[in-house]
This record gives structure tokens, C-alpha cells and sequence, in this order.
């Protein structure tokens, strides 16, 4: 009885490798799912305000699950921004809101008790019309999932909004990195000769530099804000990949198939582009993982030294340089929370670049 052979494409083997490894699946589904929160962002977060920042004095440090009555003081005049608007940036309309302990409406005021008021007594009540300028006052009441931090912010919404800022940091980071890194290498390898050696100069200059030290530099020179600080990261982590591209073309160069492109005449961009780079995908996606956790954590480190993401925006470093003093007082979840965030992440792309070099590698046999 004659068998059919089964050809398997070689995307189709990386796969079936790839799912065998329960721990880099469920780290590419816990990234997934953080990536589906922060694309969400502000749709999804409880303080849809720009950069989650409306604050509540009175709420300091509030423990999670809290739950708080406001009334809108001040009907908004100004239309509500779009949809896309609303998903880059927030709600950035201006919103007063007073808090309070209890509020009725009694015909046409609202009755209430202001928060500084205490108990419920008969002379601790205000009013306020319900309509003005032909438009309705209204109450809101909000619930602090993961409680307030120390500015009465909302602790969930800033952590989603972090997470996003991260993920974005650590995107562009990594797209840098490999584009710079990819071109040095790719012509260092194919050019050999003087090009090689002036890479090579330039990698090893670069590598004898502390990374954070060169972070802080760039971040230093470029300025504080979101676009330098991925510009900084991103221009810092370009050697390694720069390495492991020369490293895989000068093993193809002398190819066949590279060969045989040279004698049909075939430019140097094209034999580079079509020909050379495809092979050495596997390794940069491998380098892409490893280098998106080091992304996050170098974002990090330049957020909790103050040289990062300026505030208000919020950034996951930031939120534990802020709260790192309640470690040891009652509160020490407002910076352990954030912190186990970037501890998740960091594994999980770790672990998932793990398992995509098992799953490159032809040695590794399928279970």
C-alpha cells in the first residue's frame, strides 16, 4: 500500500513547535490580552478624563472596591469629542465634580451632603438647582476597583492607561532597534571590507557604554517626554540585533542560491532584500520579544528616575516611584500593583521568545 507524503510549509512546523510549549502559549495570551486592554485604553477605563488624571483630594489612598457619589456642578457647554479623539487622548473636557455622602432630588434642586459634612443631620444639607442654563445637573457614582492613589486618581484607569504607554514604548523601541540594527548588519555582512569594519568600530563603541547610561544620555539630549524616551530606548538596543544579522549573512553570503542570483545580474539591493534577509526573520523575531521586555523595563526604570514620561501621564514606573513609600505602611498594593504588572510582562515575553528559539530551532524535536 503506497503512503502520499505530506508537505509541511515551514510556518506550519513553527507553529505546531511554537503551541507545544504551554508556557510561551500562555505568554503570548496574557500578551494578547494586555495588548487588547491597552488598544482599548480609555473606552474601557473607569476615568475616561485625558491621561486618567481627574483627581479627589478627599479620596487619598483609598482602599480598593470604594465607592463614590458625585454631582456634576458645572453642566459642560463644549460638544464631546469624538470617537477617535476619545480612544488617542480622553475625554479632555474640563469636568467639575463635587463630592458627596448622600444626594436626593426634591423637586427641582438636588439635596445633598457635602463629603466634609460628616454625618447625615438636618443642617448639614445643601442645594443646588437642578437645571441651569437649560441643562440637567446630573449624578455620578463611581466605584474604585483597585482603589485611589495618592492624588485620589483612579488606581485601575491609570494602570491601563500605563500599560498602554508601555506597550506603545516598547513597540516603537523595538521597530527602531530592529530597523537600525538590521541595516548596519545586513550591509556590514554583505560589503565585508572597509563598510564591515567601520560597523564593527561603531557596535563595539557602543557596546563598551553601559546601556542604561546610554539611555539616560540620549533621554538627556533628546529631553523628557513620551516621543524621546522610545527614540532614546530605541537607539540604545540596535547592537545585538545588528550582531546577529552580520553574524547570519556572512554564513548565507557564500550560498548557492546567493551566488546564483550574482550571475543572473541581480542587484545588491534586491539579492539583499529578497534573498538574504527572509532567512534571518526567525532570529529577529526572536530578538524583537527579548528586546520588547527590555524596553519595558529600561521605560520603567527612566519613569522612576524622573527622566522618563513626564506626569500626568502614566506610566507604570511612574505609578511606583509615587507610591513606593507605602510599601511599608498599609497601602503597599498602590506600588506592588504596577510593579507585578511589569513583572508579568517582562516573563511573558521572555518566556515567549523562549519558546519561538525552540520552535525556530530544527533540532528541537516535536513531542
Amino acid at each position: 500500500m503506497s503512503g502520499k507524503t505530506q508537505i509541511i510549509s515551514p510556518a506550519t512546523l513553527v507553529w505546531r513547535r511554537f503551541r507545544q510549549n504551554i508556557p510561551a502559549v500562555s505568554s503570548a495570551v496574557f500578551i494578547g490580552l494586555a495588548v487588547l486592554l491597552a488598544v482599548a485604553g480609555y473606552l474601557i477605563v473607569p476615568d475616561d478624563s485625558s491621561d486618567a488624571n481627574q483627581q479627589t483630594l478627599q479620596l487619598v489612598a483609598q482602599s480598593p472596591g470604594t465607592r463614590a457619589t458625585y454631582i456634576l456642578t458645572e453642566p459642560q457647554q463644549q460638544p464631546r469629542p469624538g470617537f477617535l479623539e476619545r480612544w488617542l487622548s480622553g475625554d479632555n473636557r474640563s469636568m467639575q465634580y463635587l463630592l458627596v455622602r448622600k444626594v436626593e432630588i426634591a423637586g427641582d434642586s438636588l439635596v445633598f451632603i457635602p463629603f466634609e459634612a460628616g454625618t447625615v443631620s438636618g443642617n448639614g444639607t445643601e442645594k443646588l438647582a437642578l437645571l441651569e442654563d437649560g441643562q440637567q445637573r446630573s449624578i455620578v457614582y463611581k466605584t474604585y476597583w483597585l482603589g485611589t492613589d495618592v492624588l485620589g486618581r483612579d488606581l485601575l484607569s491609570r494602570l491601563i492607561i500605563g500599560l498602554r504607554i508601555s506597550l506603545a514604548v516598547g513597540l516603537m523601541a523595538v521597530l527602531i532597534s530592529i530597523a537600525v540594527g538590521t541595516l548596519l548588519g545586513l550591509l556590514a555582512a554583505y560589503y565585508r571590507g572597509w563598510v564591515d569594519q567601520l560597523i564593527q568600530f561603531i557596535i563595539n563603541v557602543t557596546w563598551s557604554i553601559p546601556s542604561l547610561l546610554l539611555v539616560i544620555a540620549f533621554s538627556l539630549a533628546l529631553g523628557k517626554g513620551f516621543w524621546q524616551v522610545f527614540l532614546a530606548v530605541g537607539l540604545t538596543m540596535w547592537v545585538d540585533v545588528a550582531r546577529i544579522v552580520r553574524g547570519q549573512i556572512l554564513s548565507l553570503r557564500e550560498k548557492e542560491f546567493v551566488e546564483a542570483a550574482r550571475a543572473l545580474g541581480y542587484a545588491d539591493i534586491r539579492i539583499m532584500l529578497r534573498h538574504l534577509l527572509p532567512n534571518v526573520v526567525g532570529p529577529l523575531i526572536i530578538m524583537a520579544a527579548s528586546n520588547f521586555a527590555s524596553a519595558i523595563l529600561v521605560e520603567s526604570g527612566l519613569s522612576f528616575l524622573g527622566i522618563g514620561v513626564q506626569p500626568p501621564v502614566p506610566t507604570l514606573g511612574l505609578m511606583i516611584k509615587e507610591h513606593y513609600p507605602y510599601i511599608i505602611m498599609d497601602a503597599a498594593y498602590l506600588a506592588l500593583v504596577p510593579g507585578a504588572v511589569i513583572l508579568l510582562l517582562v516573563l511573558a515575553f521572555n518566556l515567549m521568545g523562549n519558546g519561538m528559539s525552540d520552535a525556530f530551532d530544527s533540532k528541537v524535536k516535536m513531542g
